[in-house]
């Protein structure tokens, strides 16, 4: 028997029935940002290669760095890009975060393509990094993976609402994650996050989520009283934003308040 464990830190929060609280990463490329944010109180890196010109090695080296220091690391790919998330995963990654999913067949994909047999097909590429390439049996190694694993999948149209209770259905789904941004867009209600549109998308994917067992999610929520709202409706899965920008509200409020000092 290996002596072997392997946690998520952002799975262990949920199953707690506690928040899972993440930080966007966009334009950090050094390892020290997965301590920096573990100190600051995150319990997961939203390593966005999505919107951002991170390569796959980059999200290796921050997602090992994160395994040694206790912080999530879960990677957004281009929309469908299984392949993308797969390699990601083998380099270290927790947990796959898939944009506009439009359907239950797309999820079940998603799902089936990140966990090993006998939950999905995954392919093996031999020892992990999750185990410091230790060669752990293969059938103790993909438990351990499976169960630590996240798949979220994120509803980003108005049409993909409606389709919410098929994909929260969905075995192997941990997460229904709210894009409210894009969401937002396809409203026509861009920038606008607590429009009743989007209150009623919150309900509607919340009570999906609830009826099957699965996280709601939320990304895309500015500002605290927001996202309290969406939190007391029942959001768990949260991105709190990006680095640049709390970095950039953070140096606002240190500058405002050193320059009341002189009234300047």
């Amino acid at each position: 028997m290996t002596t072997h464990t392997l946690r998520n830190p952002a799975r262990d929060r949920l199953e707690a029935g506690e928040l899972a609280l993440g930080v966007g990463i966009r334009q950090s490329r050094h390892v020290s940002i997965a301590r920096t944010m573990k100190t600051a109180g995150f319990d997961f890196l939203f390593l966005d290669m999505e919107h951002s010109t991170l390569s796959l090695d980059t999200v290796g080296q921050i997602s090992v760095a994160a395994l040694d220091a206790g912080i999530a690391p879960l990677v957004r790919v281009p929309e469908l890009d299984h392949q993308r998330a797969a390699r990601a995963l083998g380099d270290g990654a927790l947990g796959v975060v898939m944009p506009n999913v439009h359907n239950a067949d797309e999820a079940r994909a998603i799902a089936a393509s990140h966990r090993y047999p006998p939950l999905g097909n995954r392919t093996s590429g031999g020892p992990l990094v999750h185990f410091g390439f230790d060669n752990v049996p293969a059938d103790e190694a993909h438990k351990m993976v499976n169960d630590a694993t996240l798949i979220a999948v994120m509803i980003e149209r108005q049409a993909t609402v409606e389709q919410a209770e098929s994909i929260a259905a969905v075995e192997g789904v941990d997460v229904v994650m709210l894009g409210v941004g894009d969401l937002t867009a396809d409203l026509g209600i861009s920038g606008q996050p607590g429009h009743d549109d989007i209150v009623a998308a919150f309900e509607t994917v919340g009570a999906a989520c609830r009826k099957h067992g699965k996280w709601l999610g939320m990304g895309g929520v500015g500002t605290p009283e927001l996202m309290a709202k969406y939190i007391d409706m029942g959001a768990r899965f949260v991105l709190t934003g990006g680095e640049t920008g709390l970095l950039i509200a953070a140096g606002r409020r240190r500058c405002e308040d050193l320059r009341e000092v002189l009234g300047s």
